[in-house]
């Protein structure tokens, strides 16, 4: 099992979405949350998808896309750390990726299908890394940055959007 990485493995920004994740098998819990989403991908509505919770908010497609966008930056930046490469891997503008995004164009069906091939990947290839890989540590946004503590990023980044969804959109979600 891949223990929770300490604090010197990951830039403070990290800290509340690592302390979100519950203890417990990392590679499990990003399965559990797969779960989640795509049953709450088939739940809703194109109407609901694109609920707005105000002016300026991102809809729930969007919520969506940034999650798929961020779990391909991880995803790189975890392969890259865990096989050696001490590159300073850099940090992005999610308001930026917005601007251009088409996701209020997907259905439905799309941002399904595109989370589960995404997430499969991503899981698919933490499972072939060596208990070795799991510690590699490298430099993300000019912050040290373990393979592991990317994981669990991942894991939390996705809980507090999904706890965003549930508190401002009002969606039905058991986490």
């Amino acid at each position: 099992m891949v223990e929770r990485p300490t604090t010197e493995e990951y830039a403070a920004y990290y800290e509340g979405y690592i302390q979100l994740v519950p203890d417990g098998n990392i590679i499990e819990r990003l399965e559990q949350q797969a779960n989640i989403v795509q049953n709450l991908l088939s739940s809703l509505t194109e109407e609901q998808a694109n609920y707005r919770y105000a002016e300026g908010k991102w809809s729930v497609k969007e919520v969506m896309g940034h999650l798929l966008d961020n779990e391909r930056i991880m995803s790189s930046r975890l392969l890259r750390i865990a096989r050696g490469d001490k590159t300073n891997h850099p940090g992005y503008d999610q308001d930026v990726l917005m601007q251009s995004a088409p996701f209020n164009a997907y259905t439905m069906a799309d941002l399904n299908e595109e989370y589960a091939v995404t997430r499969r990947s991503t899981i698919l290839m933490l499972r072939r890394l060596t208990p070795e890989a799991w510690l590699c540590r490298g430099i993300v946004n000019d912050n040290p940055a373990s393979a592991r503590s990317i994981a669990y990023v991942m894991a939390g980044h996705e809980l507090h959007h999904l706890s965003v969804l549930h508190d401002r959109y009002s969606i039905d979600l058991k986490l």
